[in-house]
């Protein structure tokens, strides 16, 4: 059983971050905007070819600045990128993950470097089998080469993976494409739903032992 990491295990609080670090830079009404348009940043920055996330957290984040005349500190980006390493999981998450490691190896995919993701599974709970990342990849999701890398890792075909993540745009899209098996889209509203990529949904980890037949 495969993991999304940010935002399906881990609190990813970019946008109260991005208000922190900000302040009064930000202006309240300026402030959803900006926070959406760094995130379709992020998202762009990982298309490319690989390199560190700390450049892609400061790269994005300045380009979304200067797009919208928002002053930009060089530490800005810095302060962003060390935060993701404080969050802990969504409150549903540790005690599905227990009841699902009775049953499946874990492994988490993630768009994230070695270092900094240590901190947060640290914070997860439960045994994993393997952690993945965009750096031992050389790619980050959505694009193929870092679910191919996965599948290389584990050994297995794709069909005999459940993968479970928040987002549709970096993991299901590709995830369904690929032919992985069963999909579980966890619905945590930061992601419009896409039903036709045939996942099945649910609305906290907690949902997924009993969908798939575990008894606590």
């Amino acid at each position: 059983m495969t993991f999304d990491c940010y935002g399906t295990l881990v609190n990813f609080q970019m946008s109260r971050a991005i208000r922190e670090v900000f302040g009064a830079r930000l202006p309240a009404d300026r402030a959803e905007r900006f926070v959406r348009l760094a995130s379709a940043f992020r998202f762009d920055e990982v298309l490319g070819p690989w390199k560190p996330y700390r450049d892609v957290i400061c790269d994005a984040t300045s380009r979304a600045a200067r797009l919208m005349g928002i002053e930009y500190h060089d530490d800005d980006g810095e302060q962003l990128y060390e935060a993701i390493g404080t969050w802990g999981p969504h409150p549903d998450v540790p005690d599905a993950l227990r009841t699902l490691a009775a049953r499946y190896p874990l492994v988490i995919l993630s768009n994230a470097d070695d270092r900094q993701i240590a901190l947060n599974v640290a914070r997860l709970g439960a045994p994993f089998h393997r952690v993945l990342t965009a750096e031992q990849a050389g790619a980050y999701k959505p694009r193929f080469a870092a679910f191919l890398f996965m599948i290389e890792a584990l050994g297995c075909r794709p069909e005999e993976i459940i993968h479970v993540s928040s987002s549709v745009e970096y993991d299901h899209r590709p995830a369904a494409d690929l032919g992985i098996g069963t999909r579980i889209f966890v619905n945590r509203g930061h992601s419009p739903p896409q039903p036709w990529l045939g996942y099945h949904e649910v609305k906290e980890l907690s949902e997924l032992p009993a969908l798939l037949g575990i008894n606590p």
